[in-house]
C-alpha cells in the first residue's frame, strides 16, 4: 500500500543554534519536500525520508548547526504550504525560475539538470519532432509540463499530480511519451519498473521555463535565510561533503555549470 505524500517524516541532525550571535539565531527549521520524486526525494513504506535532496539538506543543516525536520507536502501545494507557514523552506528539487521568484526567494542553485523525454521501448517515434499529434504526459505545476505546453504544443499534454503516476501511464501505453527531468527519468529507467520504456533525447534548456537549477524556497522578503542556506551550500562544495553525497547517488557532477 502506497503511503500518502502527506505523511509526515521528522529528522533531527543537531541541536545548536544557528548562527550564534546573529540576530537571525534560530534552533529549528521545519523544511518542505514532497516525497514522491526518486532519486531525489521519496517517502519510504516505513516513514522514512531518502534521497539526494534529503541527503543534502541535512548537511546543510549541519552545515548551518541547526535542528531540521522534515515535512511532505504534495507538489501542487508545496508554495502555497510555505507561504502559510506550514515550513521554513523547500528542498524538493525545485527550479529557479522567473515565476517562481514573484512567489519566493530562492538559494543559488544545488544542482541543474536539464529535462528529456522517455517513450516505451518499441515506440516508433525517433525524434522531438514525432511527437507531433502524441500525448505526452507530465507532472502537473512543473517547469516540465511548462515545458511540453510551449515547445510540444502539436502534442496533447496530459498532467499528472505525481511522476509515480506519469510512469504507470507510459508503461501501460496511455501515454506515448512523458517529460521530466533526465536524473529522474534514466534512474527510473534503469530500475525494473522501467524496464517498459526508453530515454527518447535530452532537451535544449529553455531558461525562462527550466531556470537557474535547483534552489532552496524561503518566503518572499526572507533573503537572510536564503543567503545561509546558499552559503551553506559553497560551504560543502568545498568541504567535500557535497561530493560524497553526490557519488553516493550519481556517477557525474549534478551540480552542473
Amino acid at each position: 500500500m502506497r503511503i500518502p505524500t502527506r505523511f509526515l517524516a521528522a529528522a533531527s541532525i543537531a541541536a545548536l543554534s544557528l548562527f550564534a550571535g546573529s540576530t537571525m539565531a534560530q534552533e529549528k527549521l521545519i523544511i518542505g519536500t514532497e516525497g514522491a520524486y526518486p532519486p531525489f526525494n521519496n517517502l519510504e513504506a516505513d516513514g522514512s525520508l531518502v534521497g539526494f535532496d534529503i541527503d543534502v539538506a541535512k548537511a546543510l543543516c549541519e552545515e548551518m548547526k541547526v535542528t531540521c525536520e522534515f515535512v511532505t507536502q504534495d507538489w501542487d501545494g508545496i508554495i502555497p504550504a510555505l507561504q502559510a507557514k506550514k515550513f521554513d523552506a523547500i528542498i524538493a528539487s525545485m527550479s529557479i525560475t522567473p515565476e517562481r521568484l514573484e512567489k519566493v526567494d530562492f538559494s543559488k542553485k544545488y544542482y541543474n539538470t536539464p529535462p528529456a523525454v522517455a517513450v516505451p521501448k518499441d515506440s516508433t517515434i525517433t525524434d522531438v519532432a514525432g511527437l507531433a499529434g502524441k500525448t505526452v504526459g507530465a507532472q502537473s505545476s512543473t517547469t516540465h509540463a511548462n515545458y511540453a505546453e510551449k515547445h510540444m504544443a502539436e502534442s496533447e499534454l496530459k498532467l499528472y499530480p505525481t511522476a509515480d503516476e506519469y510512469k504507470l501511464d507510459l508503461e501501460g501505453g496511455r501515454v506515448d511519451a512523458v517529460v521530466d527531468d533526465i536524473v529522474v527519468l534514466s534512474e527510473w529507467l534503469k530500475s525494473d519498473a522501467g524496464a517498459c520504456c526508453k530515454l527518447l533525447t535530452p532537451l535544449p534548456v529553455d531558461v525562462e521555463i527550466n531556470g537557474e537549477g535547483a534552489g532552496i524556497a524561503v518566503r518572499k522578503g526572507e533573503t537572510a535565510l536564503a543567503d545561509k542556506f546558499t552559503a551553506a551550500i559553497a560551504a560543502i562544495r568545498a568541504n567535500g561533503k557535497y561530493a560524497e553525497i553526490n557519488t553516493k547517488y550519481f556517477d557525474f557532477d549534478v551540480y552542473g555549470e
